[in-house]
């Protein structure tokens, strides 16, 4: 089967959306049809997370329901709550006697500056959010400046949400989904090509690959002027069998696609994440040998993905608000 180019082409992962126009920010959601592995890298200085702890290979939770990417900062963990409500409708959680506890792991990013109305009353809309995406969860593959992209950015450009995958030389597909809110920039210097251009697939994100020479602007690192109103947030997605050691080195691999997409990255100012997710129904028949072709290939899926998040964006309808990509290059 040809692949769609995202991280629904992995069988049993389902992706859903929520977003809010008026307040600029949004919620996505990666949920899975069964439990899957999963584990979790983190590298960006100033992260917010939930569950996290818990996808360490020795804490007791084998397997995890969903995976909540948000907008709204610290008040976006509430999403979290959301998706377990729509899962507890669905009976779904870890069993503890006849108790069920729906396992959802999620991280947010900063986007409270940008001209949307957060004047949301005593409670933050996330949790609504929350359940709103994974009551919409499906094979939707929308781009750009939907769900926790709605309201991302970079420092010269619109930010969103990107996707890409690739299947390895023995079958086994690899998804990533992205929601590109970060500290430095996509594209080399100020011109229209991206830092991932040499892992592009035809002309998924413009087809420009790298500039004839490399502009003196470009090794300088630019950085938002509010240096804290950042974050990269991942899934990795993959449906060969790992255990969640395997997951975390998955994660730990991956990372390399946002050090190819995206420059400065990992700051102190950044809370980026990679989450891995293993849905289990390919069994390794080379473990050592496969896991580092999926690695390789989880960073060169996440560094198109990246590109993707931002080259899909539309700007936000604001006054002042920062110009998309393809405002500037057009498409």
């Amino acid at each position: 089967m040809a692949l769609q180019n995202h991280i629904i082409d992995v069988a049993g992962v389902r992706v859903g959306h929520a977003q809010d126009g008026k307040l600029a920010s949004g919620v996505t959601v990666v949920l899975f049809d069964r439990p899957a592995t999963a584990g979790v890298d983190i590298r960006g200085g100033g992260p917010g997370t939930r569950e996290t702890d818990l996808l360490d290979p020795a804490r007791t939770v084998d397997a995890i329901d969903a995976i909540v990417l948000a907008g709204g900062s610290a008040f976006g963990l509430d999403a979290a709550s959301g998706v377990q409500a729509a899962l507890r409708e669905q009976g779904r959680g870890f069993a503890v006697r006849e108790a069920r506890v729906p396992i959802v792991p999620g991280a947010i990013l900063f986007d409270l500056l940008n001209g949307g109305d957060k004047s949301w009353g005593r409670y933050p809309v996330y949790r609504e959010l929350g359940y709103d995406a994974t009551k919409a969860a499906g094979k939707n593959g929308a781009l750009g400046s939907v769900g926790a992209g709605l309201g991302c950015a970079t420092v010269n450009f619109k930010g969103g949400i990107g996707s890409a995958s690739a299947r390895s030389s023995g079958g086994i597909t690899v998804g990533a989904i992205v929601a590109v809110n970060a500290v430095g920039s996509v594209t080399v210097g100020n011109g229209p090509h991206f830092w991932a251009g040499p892992f592009e697939h035809g002309r998924e994100f413009g087809g420009l690959g790298f500039p004839a020479q490399m502009p003196p602007e470009a090794h300088l690192p630019r950085m938002k002027g509010g240096a804290m109103e950042n974050t990269t947030l991942a899934v990795v997605a993959t449906d060969a069998a790992l255990s969640k050691a395997r997951c975390q080195r998955l994660a730990v691999m991956a990372q390399d696609g946002m050090a190819r997409a995206i420059f400065p990255v990992h700051t102190p100012y950044d809370g980026d994440a990679v989450f891995a997710a293993a849905t289990g129904t390919r069994p390794l028949t080379d473990p050592a040998f496969e896991m580092a072709e999926l690695g390789a290939l989880a960073a060169c899926v996440l560094a198109r993905a990246i590109a993707r998040g931002v080259y899909e964006a539309t700007a936000l309808p604001f006054p002042g608000a920062q110009p998309a990509w393809k405002d500037r290059f057009g498409g």
